[in-house]
């Protein structure tokens, strides 16, 4: 099939799944799960031999980290899609229920965005997600995998599609393309596909952006801090320093710059240098950090770089306005925290930085959709517009607005004797 064909097959499928009762939709992600955990075995050989392949290709390890789906991450995946079949149904949620006068009622409901447009390197479990949280949301979603990825993409599409055709969900609302060539065609169907969203490196991501005039969600840079004020408990920073680096540093939550207070500098850093370096992370810190940790220097660059690997920049500040600034002048909106025990820097923190998610005294780590209880996301989003953050099931609707009357007439509100309008809510 040519992908306007594909991309048409999706759309019709996407309109009668739009209209599907929740109870329908709920028990097609059921037999997803399912089908999944029959299927491990397969899954796992399918991605163990896109590893072997990537690896003969001299794969990065970044994308090589994203790239494996092990048994603990299939697992976890398989719990997301039950836990999104848990979620209330987003779909028929009236918003607005307001009279705008006798017998003219105005209602405000939620409907499906129509069809989907995924884009990712690597992450074959991404699939799985936004799969799940497309059925639930009532959407078509047409995915492209990373060519490193082709062969877990193919086994797990194969895998959903034999499970749908035994449900009330057409398996045509779930496609996958596989070639590069696909990918840009993908991005001129703007008449077919209403959002695209991306998942990948900051490359790869700007590149979706330039290249089509479908709405995009996404990310391109996943630059976050912590912060470890003057009032910071040592301890608790340092944990919280090596979980946010290093618990999975190709992950885009992962941080990848420590700003410290001149206040802790000589007592905190030699602490948290110690634990990172036991985890293998390589250090860089600007000229007032290397006074006191021998490490390798960090330059202009290094604060607006993802490395995505066991890679990190050390600054010292000297106030919680700086580290602010440092931040909302290199950050990329992702996730930053700080950690502190006085309560005031911390609502300066967290007022002031511009980001998605701003945390406190806790690992940037938990900046995920699932770990928020949106069962999964399809991404997370940096724009200023919502949705912003992890997107679940809440970004992929849009909602229409419905009017009923009784033979109401815009004329009979215009003129000397219109008619005025009550605006009562309901």
């Amino acid at each position: 099939m040519s992908i306007i064909e594909i991309a048409q097959k999706t759309r019709q499928a996407a309109r009668k799944l739009a209209v599907l009762s929740a109870d329908a939709k709920n028990q097609a992600i059921e037999a997803i799960a399912k089908a999944l955990e029959a299927s491990a075995p397969d899954i796992l050989a399918a991605n163990a031999a896109d590893r072997q392949a990537a690896e003969a290709d001299g794969i990065a390890k970044p994308l090589y980290d994203r790239l494996k789906l092990d048994e603990v991450k299939l697992k976890s995946a398989i719990a997301g899609v039950r836990d999104v079949a848990k979620l209330p149904d987003p779909i028929g949620a009236v918003q607005i229920h307001r009279e705008l006068d006798a017998g003219l009622i105005l209602k405000r409901v939620t409907c499906p965005l129509g069809v989907l447009g995924i884009i990712f390197e690597a992450r074959p479990e991404a699939l799985i997600q936004i799969v799940s949280l497309a059925i639930k949301s009532g959407n078509g979603v047409i995915l492209k995998g990373g060519k490193e990825a082709v062969r877990s993409c193919e086994i797990l599409t194969k895998v959903i599609h034999q499970a749908l055709a035994e449900t009330a969900v057409n398996p045509a609302a779930v496609q996958l393309l596989t070639t590069r060539e696909e990918t840009i065609e993908l991005l001129k169907m703007d008449e077919y596909v209403d959002l695209i969203i991306p998942r990948g490196s900051n490359s790869f991501v700007r590149f979706v952006q330039e290249n089509t005039r479908i709405p995009v969600l996404g990310h391109a840079d996943g630059i976050c801090h912590l912060y470890a004020d003057k009032a910071a408990d040592i301890q608790k920073a340092v944990e919280i320093s090596v979980d946010a680096k290093t618990q999975y540093p190709a992950a885009c939550n992962a941080i990848e710059t420590l700003l410290v207070h001149r206040d802790i500098a000589h007592n905190f850093l030699p602490a948290v240098a110690q634990a990172l370096q036991q985890k293998k992370v390589e250090l860089r810190g600007d000229e007032p950090t290397r006074t006191i940790l021998d490490i390798a220097e960090a330059n202009e660059e290094d604060w607006s770089t993802e490395y995505s690997d066991l890679i990190l920049s050390i600054k010292i500040v000297d106030s919680v306005e700086e580290a602010v600034n440092h931040i909302n002048t290199y950050g990329s909106r992702h996730t930053d925290a700080i950690v502190t025990e006085d309560s005031e820097a911390a609502e300066t923190f967290l007022n002031g930085v511009d980001a998605a998610g701003v945390y406190h005294n806790c690992s940037t780590r938990f900046s995920d959709g699932f770990r928020y209880g949106f069962g999964a996301e399809v991404g997370i989003s940096t724009q200023q517009m919502p949705p912003r953050g992890p997107v679940g099931l809440e970004g992929l609707i849009t909602y229409k607005y419905r009017v009923v009357g009784d033979g109401h007439i815009a004329a009979s509100y215009v003129g000397q004797d219109a008619k005025g309008f009550t605006h009562r809510e309901l």
